[in-house]
């Protein structure tokens, strides 16, 4: 069964970028009938927060991204200790002492002799009175994972075949001097023990997903197929990153983007296809194709997702805002009118509010000087509510004939005194809407 899963980390809010790996994961799981994990990489304990786990459920919840199971890597921690044992016994996990500032000068050292900066496997050649001298010095050992050095080779369901040799790499760092384990080695043991067949990432994953798929097959399991996705930029090819902060899915919900709206353009973006409105995850399912989609970074700029959003909101049927539109104020035998006029005229559901206050107040008229008398005389003219669907007509139709008026210099200036918009739904289907109409007083 394809077994997918989506593993943040519950360290902040999740972004845009986050949800494309969540997405594309999902859609995955779905399009194959198989499961989607929800993991929480919680073993930074400092850092990960309940509230942040909460925020990622709401957001995913939000989306109708379900999850089939939760699982936490907090919980396993007694597995990773058993599959470090594991490694040690078969000579992969050996200990280390460098500090960051010995790391570092390594580094140095090898860039200027025109080496690449692999770390020298010093801690490999150490023996069993050498580390208890450096304890004994204060040092605090950390494990790194042996790596095989031979080429490491997958076909990527995205980059297509990548070759990667494991000596260019650093042998991973896979558990700290504080015993925490790390990334690379945790989501390694997961994997292989939940069965995840299939993981996209992003392209930033490359070098990590190498040195993965030896750890798999060091603790006995199978790698899965991977995918990397390109990285997105800013509208302008700017790093997303800088700006992340504003594009938090908590932030884009509050801002009234629709959820339809986001996925249908993370669902799309950087593929071959065009990004198209899509009102169910299972259509956008039915039309996921990996192939489709490219290694170049890939610009996001949040604006395309307000004509996404207006579209969404009006294909929304009346049961779908019932509730509020009731909560606004608007009476139950309006309520549907209201909708089927206004939808039209709005990008966020919370335009709604504007349009009702200009229905039930009364707008702040917009009156040219040169129209002042004109507008006197028509007012003098319309009736008092309630109104119809035949009293735009049967007013204009009278000021027409009084004023000699006609065409826009007519409709135009009526439009803008009575709803205080140069635009807007048509004035037959707002008319009967209309509480009161403020230019009358």
């Amino acid at each position: 069964m394809t077994t997918t899963r989506f593993a943040p980390s519950p360290t902040g809010h999740i972004h845009v970028g986050n949800l494309r790996t969540a997405l594309f994961n999902y859609l995955i799981a779905r399009k194959a009938g198989g499961s989607f994990i929800l993991r929480l990489d919680d073993t930074d304990q400092e850092r990960s927060k309940e509230e942040y786990a909460d925020g990622i459920k709401r957001d995913l919840d939000w989306l109708g991204l379900n999850w089939d199971r939760v699982e936490r890597q907090s919980l396993r921690l007694d597995r990773y200790a058993e599959a470090a044992n594991q490694l040690r016994g078969s000579g992969r996990l050996y200990e280390v002492f460098e500090t960051p500032t010995e790391l570092d000068l390594k580094r140095k050292k090898q860039l200027n002799m025109g080496k690449p900066p692999v770390y020298d496997r010093a801690g490999h050649a150490l023996s069993e009175a050498d580390k208890d001298r450096l304890r004994a010095e204060g040092r605090e050992g950390y494990w790194r994972f042996l790596l095989d050095q031979e080429r490491i080779e997958w076909t990527d369901g995205i980059l297509g075949d990548i070759s990667i040799d494991a000596a260019s790499v650093s042998d991973p760092v896979l558990i700290r001097a504080d015993g925490q384990v790390l990334y690379t080695f945790a989501s390694s043991v997961d994997d292989t023990d939940m069965g995840v067949t299939d993981i996209v990432r992003g392209a930033d994953h490359v070098t990590n997903t190498a040195t993965q798929i030896q750890i798999i097959k060091a603790i006995g399991g199978t790698p899965p197929r991977f995918a990397h996705h390109s990285l997105l930029t800013g509208a302008q090819g700017e790093e997303l990153s800088k700006r992340i902060g504003a594009l938090s899915i908590r932030d884009l919900r509050e801002a009234g983007v629709a959820p339809e709206a986001l996925l249908s353009m993370m669902a799309r973006l950087g593929s071959s296809q065009p990004v198209e409105l899509r009102m169910s995850l299972d259509e956008l399912a039915d039309g996921f194709d990996l192939s489709q989609f490219g290694a170049s970074p890939t610009k996001f700029d949040a604006d395309d997702l307000w004509p996404l959003t207006r579209e969404r909101n009006q294909h929304l049927p009346f049961a779908a805002v019932q509730d509020r539109i009731a909560a606004l104020g608007v009476p139950a035998d309006l309520a549907e009118r209201f909708w089927r006029v206004a939808s039209h005229n709005i990008t966020k559901l919370n335009d709604l509010a504007g349009w009702w206050t200009i229905f039930s107040e009364g707008a702040e008229p917009q009156i040219e000087p040169e129209d002042a008398d004109f507008i006197a005389e028509a007012m003098k003219l319309l009736p008092p509510p309630p109104y119809t669907d035949a009293t735009w007509g049967e007013w204009t139709a009278a000021v027409k004939e009084a004023t000699g008026r006609k065409g826009k210099g007519l409709f135009m200036p009526l439009r803008k005194a009575v709803t205080g918009q140069a635009h807007g739904p048509e004035m037959a289907d707002v008319m009967p809407l209309l509480q009161v109409v403020r230019a009358r007083g």
